[in-house]
């Protein structure tokens, strides 16, 4: 297996297939109702495997699992059904419901600090923004209230949050003080926090989601599964008998909240997963015995987009080229701008791109308490060309400073995402030599990179109108993120990483382009016709508000 950091179940599948499951003889599968991209795909495989192999033995093993389905789908696999050592945990569900959660959930921990018995406070939010809105307004009302209730240690937890801070929250808490750790879903299985007894569960949480036909992702805030909750539930009973609050009623529990989580594989880009099981010999896709379908909209695209990567024939089989693409355990296009690398003499650089590009946006900390700070550090990285060529100079100058702790505390550098990146970056360039492709450096010029990022990413081009940039297929208004470094400068064409819906349908990571490169590329996707350019036309210089207006 090749597991890249990071993410859920990175596995390469064909030495997968030729070590583990020819020779185990069990395969456990824990935690799966959450339902991620790669287990779905794993229960299909294994469940076709042991049909075959009689002698294997598949435990599938969950705390909140939907037994009869799961069983079900295994063939009537039978069920057992093990108690856990978990303390009684006491429910309490709000009269009504509540107009603004966040402010329920800083009520409701004041209160619990000062009438209920010692013990530990976990609260769930949704992510980053809420998690600091919530400290800061504990913060500031225990500030207001002094020497009145005893001390309340407020510590946050999410994803970008540096690893330093992070720690603190396993940090015993000090006699006469109670401890609040505010997080995100990741404390609802992902680790324990010891001397948690009150658990708060506004009952909301951030979902993925994919459109197929603008191929945009959106993060959106929605009501949590049941399944959830119970898990949420159950971390107050870890240590001692507890409690848990949940901040909306018990009608809404059993009657507006979903049984589960939907599944990963119904609601994300499926081109990974179609390249995958391309590879694997499996090229009826429609046929595949998922546990959930994914959508047929979704499915299509991602033939189609693999088809464009030249990865597919017209036939639907996997190319020569789609095969060295399967080789390297990342999105199709990221690999496909890997293997362009080779033809631009770039590679040594767009490794570096690539793996700086799968670390999900968490390179630069912004501390709120030193705003300016972060911003003039991340404006000292930026150079000509856009926000890949800037992740690169991060990289290449953390190398120099011989992979430094200190300078990326200096420059608001998240050091684990950047050791992240190296390690993902030494397991493509192992690879290199499976898919033959010689490492070798651009020389400081960064046209052959560009040219390379616009090999991959094509079919993620935008063009800049009359009325703001427009993708080029789909004719889709989008905006270029605050936090670009092309955000002022308005090229007139761009390639973006991914689109992304917050407040508005914002691209992340974009990098300027020429439309001549894309007729060089792909001209079977692009025709020049849609490329004319309209340099003659009086262009806006501006878009949007400038960052001062966002503040």
């Amino acid at each position: 297996p090749y597991a890249i950091p990071g993410q859920e179940i990175i596995c390469h599948i064909t030495p997968v297939k030729g070590l583990c499951f020819y020779r185990a003889s069990v395969i456990i599968i824990d935690e799966a109702h959450e339902r991620t991209l790669h287990t779905d795909i794993l229960f299909g495989l294994i469940k076709d495997i042991a049909r075959f192999r009689p002698d294997l033995k598949v435990l599938v093993a969950s705390a909140t699992l939907d037994t009869e389905r799961f069983s079900c789908f295994f063939d009537d696999a039978p069920v057992f059904r093990i108690p856990g050592r978990r303390f009684p945990v006491d429910i309490f569900y709000t009269k009504a419901p509540e107009a603004d959660y966040l402010e329920a959930c800083v009520v409701s921990v004041l209160q619990i600090h000062v009438t209920q018995p010692p013990g530990d406070i976990l609260v769930f939010l949704t992510g980053q923004e809420e998690i600091e809105a919530c400290c800061e307004l504990l913060q500031d009302r225990c500030r207001r209230l002094g020497s009145k209730i005893a001390e309340l240690l407020v510590l946050p937890i999410y994803a970008n949050l540096p690893s330093d801070m992070q720690a603190k929250i396993f940090n015993p808490t000090p006699p006469g003080a109670r401890k609040v750790v505010v997080a995100t879903n990741i404390a609802e299985t992902s680790l324990t926090i010891d001397g948690i007894i009150y658990v708060i569960d506004p009952g909301f949480c951030k979902q993925k989601s994919y459109n197929a036909r603008t191929g945009m992702e959106s993060l959106i805030v929605t009501p949590c599964s049941r399944a959830s909750a119970n898990q949420r539930a159950g971390r107050a009973g870890r240590v001692a008998a507890g409690k848990c609050f949940r901040l909306y009623t018990a009608w809404a529990f059993k009657h507006e909240m979903e049984e589960t989580t939907v599944p990963e594989i119904q609601r994300t880009n499926l081109g990974n997963v179609v390249l995958l099981l391309k590879s694997l010999g499996i090229n009826d896709l429609i046929h595949f015995d998922f546990m959930d379908p994914p959508p047929h909209e979704t499915l299509v695209l991602a033939l189609e987009q693999l088809y464009a990567l030249g990865a597919l024939n017209h036939m639907g089989e996997l190319t020569k080229l789609g095969r060295r693409m399967a080789e390297l355990p990342v999105d199709p296009m990221l690999s496909k701008m890997i293997l362009a690398s080779e033809q631009y003499k770039c590679s040594e650089e767009v490794l570096t791109i690539a793996a700086m590009l799968s670390v999900n946006n968490s390179i630069f900390y912004r501390p709120k308490d030193k705003v300016v700070h972060a911003d003039n550090a991340r404006m000292n990285f930026v150079v000509p060309g856009g926000d890949h060529l800037v992740l690169l100079n991060v990289y290449t100058q953390w190398v120099e400073s011989g992979f430094s702790t200190q300078w990326c505390y200096e420059n608001f550098i998240q050091f684990r995402s950047m050791r992240r990146a190296r390690d993902v970056r030494d397991q493509l360039e192992g690879l290199m030599d499976r898919i033959e492709v010689e490492v070798v450096s651009s020389q400081g010029d960064s046209i052959p990179i560009r040219k390379a990022v616009t090999a991959g990413y094509f079919y993620h081009t935008a063009r800049l109108s009359k009325g703001g940039y427009k993708t080029v297929k789909h004719q889709q208004t989008v905006y270029v993120h605050p936090n670009s470094s092309l955000f002022e400068e308005q090229p007139r064409w761009l390639i973006y990483h991914e689109l992304v819906f917050t407040t508005k349908e914002f691209m992340r990571q974009v990098i300027e382009i020429e439309s001549s490169w894309l007729l060089e590329v792909a001209p079977h996707y692009y025709k020049s016709k849609e490329l004319e350019d309209s340099s003659s036309k009086k262009m806006p210089r501006k878009q949007g508000k400038t960052k001062e207006e966002l503040g």
